[in-house]
């Protein structure tokens, strides 16, 4: 048995849309079901089965209050795929579109019936589900980061299953996640949960295509080491050689990288993973976890600008993790406002730290090179401020 995952009293499971979708188009009530039943199995401590009670009825221990013994409580988040496919069939869509705007529309039709189905999948075993639809600003700018963690950690507080998906109805090229898997392990990262399960169609991760003979599962991923020599090609084909394996390996580099292990199986074995089987591919953890919302600034922006540093100030923001000040940047590139992410580059160009700016990028050029109090004496009082205080900043290199 896999330890890292029989102790686990707080995952986050992703699952993705051709688990829970027909050939045709559309959801598949079954699957869905399905998987609720294995997901309220692990809740309540026991097997994946079917139904324990009768709709309206709560299994005993179901929706635990806080407070009880850490090792009798178990919560779980899902993110889930599914809403796009969800609405294809009912706007009489033949296949995902291609357009943004299109995407966007069956997403908000499809996004009720997706957790339509899963409230009456869960509500067979007596439990509550809440939908979460995040942005890319909802996790990195710093009061609306607050108030997701929030909202999650409240729901879970209350024994309801936090329902997590990309808010695809208002989320445009430039703000996306990219993909649930990368969304998942920001998402394992936010609530600080003891493990990651991504599952899909792929039961493994493979050293290639699993066609072919001579390629074997990898069992455990301890390091980079581990992965070197993998081929996980980005061409639409079965197996490894499929963009979702992307997705996935760099979603297992984000978690373990927070310090969370992560299994990464097909959907059907999921009874067995959850219940700590050596099944689909293990990846350790390598590394104690960082500040949460830092590592969020990290791995879930694109910067919307460059603020290049001289010198002096590369050695302040990396060795001496100061706060980065007008003085000692050189130049600015892009078009951001306040509150925006943006990279500090070296003199070469290559990007240091990631931070949110506390400035638009049309008052800086008058302000570079200056002390704070010199601005503060030239301007008022409202410029002696960071350019990116310390405690909005995260080094990259």
């Amino acid at each position: 048995m896999r330890e890292a995952v029989t102790t686990a009293h707080r995952i986050v499971v992703k699952v993705g849309s051709s688990s829970l979708t027909t050939a045709a188009g559309g959801l598949d009530a079954e699957r869905v079901d399905a998987l609720a039943d294995v997901l309220a199995g692990w809740l309540a401590g026991g097997p994946a089965a079917g139904p324990a009670t009768e709709p309206g009825q709560r299994p005993s221990g179901a929706g635990r209050r806080r407070g009880g013994p850490a090792a009798e409580r178990r919560e779980l988040v899902l993110v889930s795929s599914g809403a796009i496919a969800a609405g294809l069939a009912p706007l009489g869509l033949p296949a995902r579109p291609r357009d943004l705007a299109t995407q966007q529309a069956a997403a908000s039709v499809g996004q009720g019936l997706l957790i339509g189905r899963y409230s009456a999948g869960f509500a067979r075993h007596g439990r509550t589900v809440g939908q979460v639809l995040l942005t890319v600003d909802d996790v990195t700018r710093r009061a609306h980061y607050r108030n997701a963690y929030r909202t999650l950690r409240k729901l879970l507080d209350l024994g309801a299953v936090p329902i997590v998906n990309e808010n695809d109805t208002v989320a445009t090229d430039e703000i996306r996640f990219g993909d649930n898997d990368r969304l998942a392990a920001l998402v394992a990262a936010l609530v600080h949960a003891d493990l990651l399960v991504l599952l899909s169609d792929v039961d493994a991760l493979y050293t290639g295509d699993p066609a072919r003979p001579g390629t074997v599962r990898i069992e455990e991923v301890r390091d980079e080491q581990d992965l070197a020599g993998v081929a996980i090609g980005r061409a639409g084909r079965a197996g490894v050689g499929t963009g979702g394996m992307v997705t996935k390996v760099e979603a297992a580099r984000i978690a373990t990288g927070f310090g969370i292990p992560v299994v990464l199986t097909a959907t059907p074995l999921a009874p067995a993973a959850l219940a700590g089987e050596p099944v689909g591919t293990l990846f350790h953890r390598v590394r104690q976890r960082p500040a949460a919302r830092l590592f969020w600034l990290a791995h879930a922006t694109s910067p919307r600008g460059r603020l290049h540093l001289d010198p002096g100030a590369v050695q302040a923001v990396v060795a001496r993790r100061k706060s980065l000040l007008p003085a000692g940047i050189t130049a600015v590139d892009g078009a951001f406002t306040a509150g925006d992410p943006v990279d500090l580059v070296d003199g070469a160009g290559a990007a240091v730290a990631r931070g949110l700016v506390n400035y638009d990028a049309v008052e800086l050029p008058g302000l570079l090179g200056r002390s704070t109090s010199e601005l503060a004496a030239a301007l008022g009082p409202g410029y002696e401020r960071e350019v990116v205080h310390r405690d909005d900043l995260v080094l990259l290199v």
